[in-house]
């Protein structure tokens, strides 16, 4: 058994994940990261991308979309504005958020936030990416 650590994992109304791991991995402004135990303590923003959490043999993925993670030699703790299962999330409605982001970024008119387009098309596309087999 590899040396495990506590990972934690919160968002603002509940606790999302709170138990051992031997690897986590995320995507954070400065690129993805992958930690084990005894990695250098340090703090970083999260970025939106896939959480892999690995316990055992085991690869559990989860979305995350914006956050902080704080990291220490035994433990890390990541602060998520939103993390999801794949089976917690709609494909559908990941799927239609896909389109209505294209479309606004294709017409390009004067009233539209491009960037807030550009961060809904990232977000959906995540989610799909999380629920893909």
């Amino acid at each position: 058994m590899a040396d495990m650590f506590r990972l934690k994992v919160v968002t603002p109304d509940r606790i999302f994940f709170d138990d051992d791991a031997s690897m986590v991995e995320l995507s954070t402004t400065e690129g993805d990261i992958g930690v084990y135990r005894e990695h250098i303590p340090m703090t970083a923003v999260v970025a939106p991308g896939i959480l892999r959490i690995h316990q055992d043999q085991e690869v559990k993925k989860a979305t995350l979309m914006a956050g902080f993670v704080e990291i220490l030699k035994d433990r890390v703790t990541v602060m998520a504005e939103v993390a999801e299962w794949p089976e917690d999330i709609d494909v559908k409605r990941a799927q239609e958020a896909q389109a209505r982001a294209e479309r606004r970024l294709a017409n390009r008119s004067a009233g539209i936030d491009i960037m807030r387009a550009e961060l809904a098309l990232k977000r959906a596309l995540i989610r799909l990416e999380a629920t893909a087999k």
